[in-house]
């Protein structure tokens, strides 16, 4: 009887020590104290009462960067967040080298973000988004890599600027629009005028070109359906009457 007693005791103690871990995971196995080795995916097998395991998953995480009030380069204060993508490549740093790595890989996160915005002007937080975002990247990822975790993706979400310097990009942008406007314009008028002093001087080389110029305009004001009577005299007499003049 003794020995059906110690036999189901071994075999519970035994049957104790499967473990089985999904494809995803691994197990951080301790013995006595120590580390021994990563065990999975799939069943594997530890000495019960000596080993015990830690589990970790191996998928990538999203973690959402709370918003920060932050001050640029330029002394302008902005709300902004982001997103973080990461996830563990080394179970056993990541459960020797740090407590807990989801929260350390968060709080380096939030203040590179605040460190990396305030090296930035306005501008270029609002423009340089993706070069922001793989500086900040670069950044975490090389203080998490001591962690067995890698950083794949730091992604900028929002960026809130104050409701008086809205006031002044959107003033600053219609000058910039105005400005625009008035070059061409000005472009334009300096083109008709080239293009006017180019007529006038072929006209003033071939009498004939203007005599048919004349004419045209005399079309032109006829197809309008006025009552103005216009008399047309050759530009002959007109230049005989300015020099009799």
């Amino acid at each position: 009887m003794t020995y059906y007693v110690v036999g189901l005791v071994l075999l519970a103690l035994a049957v104790s020590g499967v473990r089985i871990v999904q494809e995803y995971e691994r197990c951080v196995v301790f013995r006595l104290g120590r580390f021994s080795r990563i065990g999975g995916p799939g069943l594997f097998w530890i000495i019960p009462l000596v080993e015990w395991t830690t589990k970790i998953d191996l998928r990538t995480r999203t973690v959402d960067i709370e918003q920060q009030e932050t001050i640029t380069k330029d002394s302008v204060t902005i709300n902004v967040n982001a997103v973080l993508w990461y996830k563990v490549c080394d179970p056993k740093k990541a459960v020797l080298s740090v407590e807990k790595y989801g929260s350390a890989v968060y709080q380096v996160a939030l203040t590179s973000l605040r460190n990396i915005i305030g090296q930035q002007a306005l501008d270029e937080v609002l423009k340089d988004r993706d070069a922001i975002n793989t500086s900040l990247r670069a950044i975490v990822d090389q203080t998490t890599e001591a962690w067995g975790v890698k950083i794949e993706m730091v992604e900028m979400k929002d960026v809130e600027i104050p409701e008086v310097m809205q006031r002044a990009m959107a003033r600053e942008a219609e000058a910039v629009r105005e400005k625009r406007a008035r070059i061409i314009k000005a472009e334009a008028e300096l083109d008709a005028a080239q293009k006017l002093t180019s007529a006038a001087l072929l006209m003033t080389e071939s009498p004939m070109a203007l005599e048919l110029r004349r004419l045209q305009m005399v079309a032109e004001i006829g197809a309008e359906n006025n009552t103005t009577t216009v008399i047309m005299l050759p530009s002959d007499i007109i230049k005989m009457a300015t020099k009799a003049g």
